[in-house]
């Protein structure tokens, strides 16, 4: 328990008695002064009166909405952090609740684990883990030995400052395969965190890192304790290329899709501004050439290099015949104009064979590039060779699941997700990481 002298006010409202005394009962065996309440028409008093460092507020209170009373305590008291909670909520009330100035949405039931975590989040309590290992940890991870693997500095390796934001956004959209309505908040978090993948309700992470894929069919997925996270190459491309290492990133299974491309992360990182931290940790600097594949089909390599670059070669029948293009990242402008707003794509003639196997329920007009037998059928291309830079923009992303930026050139052929997770994991053997 903590010492008196530390203590910190919360206020709980929520009109099931049951919650507010068991949530009562958890905080103050925390050390926390705890006051509750089930009128919530008298929590701007309270807040005036008592002036809690934290508000855990329920979303749906008879005669009031808690949205809207969010909105007047953000209004006349804006220092004042607030968390959501609902036993009816979903990825869009977190995603407004958020946009309305919450720091956080957690769901009924509460996991007791997810609810102190939140709390010691948002009171700048949270102790900063030194590695993975804490973090599974904290989740109840019985493999701590593979998740500290994920920050362990390499020697031979450069030295780089940690980035995250300097504040939370949203975004919002529809999954490519699992077709469902979802969306992202991102959180800044302090030095050595790591990207983190989390569910609602808090109580379960996925580190963003290889010991944690799940699938690469069409798509990389993050799996760990039951939490599944799909389709993050994009999004993780995208950190890569800003030099984002620490991040909470809450989703409800399936990062969106958005136009099919991953111009919209870029906006959404500008929005939120780019907070370089005190601390650093290494590049991945390759070593030596690493190669999966053979010369005569689909094939990845990596070979040491003065730059993070990626040569990549597509070649299918006619409509599409050969696209070839290298890119070399330079800044995360050259990342933003020469390769985020390539589009995923797809031919019509394997659609049918997809939706059977449940994927691709989310995909429209506008969110994908589709091919027929003999032109595009639903777009203009962005770029002469937008489907071969789309292969690049996955590569990036699924490079970025060491956790850290890497050195070297890649160049692959013909190639997708299970290929670039086999390098990586080459990758990984050969550096001792």
């Amino acid at each position: 328990m903590k010492e008196l002298s530390s203590q910190k006010t919360i206020l709980v409202v929520d009109d099931e008695d049951k919650v507010r005394e068991s949530v009562k009962e958890v905080l103050t065996d925390e050390g926390y002064r705890v006051l509750d309440t089930a009128d919530a028409t008298c929590v701007l008093e309270m807040i005036e009166a008592e002036q809690p460092g934290l508000v855990l507020l329920d979303i749906w209170m008879p005669k009031i909405d808690g949205i809207g009373l969010l909105k007047e305590i953000k209004s006349k008291k804006p220092s004042t952090n607030v968390v959501m909670i609902s036993g009816h909520g979903n990825i869009h009330t977190a995603v407004t609740a958020t946009k309305f100035g919450a720091f956080d949405f957690i769901e009924k039931p509460v996991s007791l684990d997810g609810l102190l975590h939140t709390v010691q989040r948002a009171l700048g309590e949270l102790p900063v883990p030194q590695s993975l290992s804490e973090i599974g940890q904290r989740h109840g991870a019985e493999d701590t030995d593979t998740v500290s693997t994920a920050l362990r500095i390499v020697t031979s390796a450069e030295s780089i400052r940690q980035k995250t934001l300097r504040k939370s956004v949203v975004s919002s959209g529809q999954g490519l395969h699992s077709g469902i309505k979802t969306g992202l908040i991102l959180h800044p978090l302090p030095p050595n965190s790591g990207i983190l993948f989390e569910g609602i309700s808090g109580d379960v992470s996925v580190p963003a890192h290889l010991d944690y894929v799940g699938s690469t069919g069409f798509a990389t997925s993050l799996s760990h304790r039951g939490f599944t996270v799909a389709t993050v190459e994009h999004f993780l491309a995208v950190l890569h290329s800003y030099g984002i290492t620490n991040l909470l990133v809450k989703v409800q299974g399936e990062v969106p899709i958005l136009d099919g491309s991953a111009a919209e992360f870029c906006e959404l990182i500008e929005e939120a501004g780019l907070h370089e931290q005190d601390e650093s940790w290494s590049r991945i600097v390759i070593d030596r050439p690493y190669r999966i594949g053979d010369d005569g089909g689909e094939w990845i390599s990596i070979e040491p290099a003065e730059t993070f670059s990626v040569h990549y070669v597509l070649k299918y029948p006619k409509p599409v015949g050969v696209q070839e293009y290298i890119f070399t990242h330079q800044s995360p402008t050259s990342f933003k104009e020469e390769i985020a707003p390539a589009r995923t794509f797809g031919f019509l003639r394997d659609m049918e064979k997809m939706q059977k196997l449940g994927l691709i329920n989310g995909g429209k007009l506008s969110n994908c590039i589709l091919i027929d037998d003999e032109k595009i059928v639903n777009t203009d291309l962005r770029f002469p060779e937008e489907l071969a830079r789309h292969k690049i923009l996955d590569i990036i992303g699924d490079f970025y699941l060491l956790g850290r930026p890497i050195r070297g050139k890649i160049t692959a052929h013909m190639t997708g997700h299970s290929d670039n997770i086999a390098l990586l994991k080459a990758v990984r053997t050969g550096l001792g990481l």
